[in-house]
């Protein structure tokens, strides 16, 4: 029953925009995007970890001492990275109730997902869509989400009110941010 709960849970949650200051302008308007290639994406990791191992479709990184793993499908232009956050043996109803809080309203738009019997902390998205900005908020969540784990359970960025999540930590997605400025 906790695993169907938790498997309808997140095929429901969808991240959250944020709020613009200015009113949205026309399609028409807006310049043409390039979309995310595997090339840029490597680029962008390397920038944040020179050291980081990759075959061309999985790359392997660290980012304040947590492990993220970078997964891509062209093909079915999606994108996740993620972080193992504990066993799910380890965890009580209590440990998964607070997680789906989370995805509720603090962790936004990482989320704690289960597969094969672990707690992952994961970004999941289009490749192709993908920007620059939203990747590395999207990694410093992940990071945010595993490290914030039995405490503050956030992703470190907005929060949506009308939930049970207190206080955020958002100093390590503005680091990477500043980090990922020059690429």
């Amino acid at each position: 029953m906790i695993r169907f709960l938790l498997a309808a849970t997140l095929a429901l949650a969808a991240p959250l925009a944020a709020a613009q200051d200015t009113a949205p302008q026309p399609e028409a308007d807006l310049p043409a995007k390039a979309p995310m290639t595997l090339a840029r994406l490597d680029e962008i990791i390397r920038a944040l970890d020179p050291e980081a191992q990759t075959n061309g479709r999985f790359w392997q990184m660290t980012i304040a001492d947590v492990q993220v793993m970078i997964i891509t499908d062209e093909a079915a232009d999606r994108m996740r990275a993620i972080s193992p956050v504990r066993k799910l043996e380890e965890m009580s109803q209590e440990d998964i109730t607070r997680v789906l809080q989370a995805n509720f309203d603090s962790a936004l738009d990482a989320r704690y997902a289960i597969a094969k019997d672990v707690l992952w902390s994961a970004f999941i998205h289009p490749l192709r869509a993908l920007e620059k900005e939203e990747f590395i908020s999207g990694l410093g969540q992940v990071v945010n989400l595993a490290e914030s784990y039995g405490t503050l359970y956030s992703g470190g960025a907005l929060q949506f009110g009308g939930g049970d999540s207190g206080a955020l930590q958002r100093q390590l997605i503005d680091e990477l941010l500043k980090k990922g400025q020059e690429i």
